[in-house]
C-alpha cells in the first residue's frame, strides 16, 4: 500500500525538499502541498492524505488549529499528523499533540528520520520520538500549561474506570515510551496481546493513536509528570 502524505508549510522549498524526498520512496506518494493550514485540512480531505506533514507556524489558520480541525472530523478520523517544528521544545507541540497530532520532529532530523516518522505515524504502531515526546508533555504538563482543562481532565480520569486492570498496566507502559514489543516482554504476554489491549484502551478513552494515549495518561493523573 502507497502512503499517500501531504505537505503543509509555508516555505515553497521547504516544501520541494519534502516531495522530492518523499517521493524518492516506492512506497509513499506526495498527493498535495499546502501553504496554510485552512489549504492542509482541505487537502486533507480531497486528495484523501494518510499522512500530513505540519508545519506549527504559518499565516492565516496555523498548525495547531488545522490539526485540531482534522482531529475533529470523523470523515478523516484516519489521517495521521507529524508535527513539523524548529524548535522541539515547544508548547505549540504539546497543545497539538493534545489536539490529536501523532507526534512530532525537528525541521532538522535527518531525511531518514523523516521518512521512518511517516511509516511509523501511517502504521500508527508508536510514538514518532517516544522518550523525547514524553519528556516534552511531563515538562509542559508539570509547570501547568496553557491546555489545562480541570474538567477535561477530570472527565478522563473517570472514564479511566472503563479500563481493566492490565489494560492500566498496558497505558503506563506506553506512557513510558515502549514499544508493543518492549511491553510485551516487561509483562511477559505475547505483542498481538498487548496491541488488542492497547487498542481497546484507544476505544474505550476515545484516543486517535498511542501519542493521544500518552496525553491522557499524564491528563488523567495515571501517570505522574517528572522533571529532571
Amino acid at each position: 500500500m502507497t502512503i499517500r502524505v501531504l505537505l503543509a508549510d509555508d516555505q515553497a522549498l521547504l516544501r520541494s525538499a519534502f516531495r522530492v524526498l518523499v517521493d524518492s520512496e516506492p512506497d509513499m506518494e506526495v498527493v498535495g502541498e499546502a501553504s496554510d493550514g485552512a489549504e492542509a485540512v482541505l487537502l486533507a480531505r480531497e486528495r484523501r492524505a494518510d499522512v500530513v506533514l505540519m508545519d506549527i507556524r504559518m499565516p492565516g489558520t496555523d498548525g495547531l488549529a488545522a490539526t485540531r480541525m482534522i482531529s475533529s472530523d470523523p470523515g478523516l478520523a484516519h489521517v495521521r499528523i507529524v508535527i513539523l517544528t524548529t524548535f522541539e521544545v515547544d508548547d505549540y507541540v504539546v497543545q497539538s499533540l493534545r489536539a490529536g497530532a501523532s507526534g512530532f520532529l525537528g525541521k532538522g532530523s535527518e531525511p531518514e528520520e523523516l521518512l521512518t516518522a511517516i511509516r511509523v505515524a501511517a502504521g500508527g504502531e508508536a510514538l514518532l520520538s517516544p522518550a523525547a515526546t514524553k519528556g516534552l508533555i511531563a515538562r509542559f504538563l508539570a509547570q501547568g500549561g496553557d491546555g489545562h482543562d480541570p474538567e477535561r481532565e477530570l472527565a478522563r480520569a473517570e472514564r479511566l474506570d472503563a479500563l481493566t486492570g492490565r489494560e492500566r498496566e498496558v497505558l503506563v507502559q506506553v506512557a513510558g515510551g515502549h514499544s508493543n514489543d518492549e511491553i510485551a516482554e516487561r509483562l511477559e504476554v505475547s505483542p498481538l496481546t498487548v496491541k488488542t489491549h492497547v487498542n481497546r484502551a484507544m476505544a474505550k478513552l476515545g484516543a486517535r493513536d498511542r501519542a493521544q494515549l500518552v496525553v491522557i495518561a499524564y491528563e488523567s493523573g495515571l501517570v505522574r509528570p517528572r522533571v529532571d
